[in-house]
């Protein structure tokens, strides 16, 4: 039942954090950069996507993860496993720095740019475009996470024998 409920909060987790993340690029690529009242309202709005959707999605991914993994014995040897384990921190850090800060700041700077400062324009651009970049490697690394899952390879050393010789 607890591994049942932890597959069920990760699969849930994954399909916030991957459908948060497709909105914000919706709304980047179908957003006109001006410095306007609407242009800092969706900004603000990818704030909250961030903050109550995509944020928490995250998180209960990476957690409901590694507790599976801790709660089934078959996962602690599967390298599949701790390749989705590590990629899931990669993704979480990647979140966090580029996304949510850059979208935070872009959502600072358009409020700005909308009440007349003429530089935040040029600031809010270059926001754009690392969050633009690193919203579709999430959404890939979200992607490899999911294939990992399916696919579920097994990654595994070749062994020596005594003799130095490899064994396959």
């Amino acid at each position: 039942m607890y591994r049942r409920l932890l597959k069920a909060l990760h699969t849930l987790g994954a399909i916030g954090f991957m459908g948060g993340l497709a909105a914000i690029l919706v709304l980047v690529a179908n957003t006109a950069v001006e410095p306007t009242a609407s242009f800092a309202a969706v900004r603000n709005g990818i704030a909250l996507i961030n903050k109550w959707l995509l944020t928490p999605s995250l998180l209960i991914v990476l957690v409901s993860g590694l507790l599976a993994i801790a709660a089934t014995n078959a996962y602690k040897d599967a390298g599949w496993a701790w390749m989705k384990a590590l990629l899931g921190v990669v993704t979480f850090e990647g979140t966090l720095i580029t996304i949510v800060g850059t979208g935070r700041k872009a959502a600072e700077q358009a409020t700005a740019a909308a009440a007349g400062q003429a530089d935040a324009m040029t600031q809010v651009t270059e926001l754009l475009r690392t969050e633009w970049g690193a919203a579709w490697m999430m959404l890939f690394l979200g992607l490899v996470n999911i294939v990992l899952a399916i696919w579920r390879p097994r990654f595994t050393r070749r062994r020596e024998d005594e003799s130095g010789a490899a064994s396959s």
